[in-house]
């Protein structure tokens, strides 16, 4: 699965700005797309990952990714500098598509470690397996996640 990175990113650059994640799909279309679960438990989202399957932003190439694999909850996730998400694992794998990362960017499993360049492929990730991402760089990485049907 291979995408047009360029695309992509001019995309991208018509989102509000964001700190750690934007969604690009939600509940309805009047969901905050920056704060979705402002006034309810987090883990709620987690648990009715199916429910965000409304797309939240014009963003047609984007969009026609999210329908060809029929993602949920999709959002673009920014991972700061210097930072490690905790060891944890999902409802469903997830597919991921690297924006802007390096070597020193990785996912972490039990069994090692995986970087994913952002060359424009699509990567089918088994997060239904416990692991965390860790971005030992000086800059932050960015990709686009989402949810695949079980």
């Amino acid at each position: 699965m291979q995408y047009d990175l360029d695309t992509i990113k001019r995309e991208l650059h018509t989102l509000p700005t964001f700190d750690n994640q934007i969604y690009l799909q939600g509940i309805d279309e009047g969901m905050d797309p920056i704060n979705p679960t402002l006034g309810q438990n987090y883990l709620d989202a987690n648990r009715n990952e199916i429910g965000y399957h409304v797309p939240l932003f014009d963003i047609p190439y984007i969009n026609d990714i999210i329908h060809e694999h029929s993602l949920t909850r999709t959002r673009v996730m920014r991972m700061h500098k210097k930072t490690c998400y905790y060891w944890h694992k999902d409802i469903t794998q997830r597919l991921h598509i690297p924006i802007v990362t390096n070597e020193h960017c990785f996912l972490v499993f039990e069994e090692g470690t995986l970087h994913l360049p952002a060359t424009g492929k699509a990567y089918i990730i088994d997060t239904t397996r416990y692991h965390s991402a860790m971005n030992a760089s000086k800059q932050d990485r960015i990709h686009i996640i989402g949810n695949l049907p079980k």
